[in-house]
């Protein structure tokens, strides 16, 4: 995957700058991990999610990235409904694609 499936007129220009923003972050694990979960949920997303999202963006990469393997606990105004989607989003896909044996 190289980046968004979303087009340009299924998105306001709010979600598509942060479409950009999730697909390039600089870090390619963080682009895959950020830009398949919005990719999957921003059409629906009301503003708040989006705003929750916006948020999640404003974290570095490495922090981020030590969120999602645990090697470091989720600060309390990350810990949100979104962040706890997006991770079950990537534990579902990980056991679906044969990556854990649960």
């Amino acid at each position: 995957m190289t980046g968004t499936t979303i087009t340009s007129a299924e998105v306001d220009a709010r979600r598509r700058r942060l479409l950009f923003r999730a697909w390039h972050r600089g870090m390619r694990e963080m682009d895959l991990l950020l830009g398949s979960y919005i990719d999957a949920h921003i059409v629906a997303w009301s503003d708040d999610e989006v705003s929750a999202f916006e948020h999640l963006m404003d974290v570095q990469d490495q922090m981020l990235l030590g969120w999602f393997v645990g090697r470091e606990p989720v600060p309390e105004p990350y810990d949100t409904p979104l962040w706890r989607d997006m991770v079950r989003f990537h534990s579902g896909r990980a056991i679906a694609e044969g990556l854990y044996d649960l």
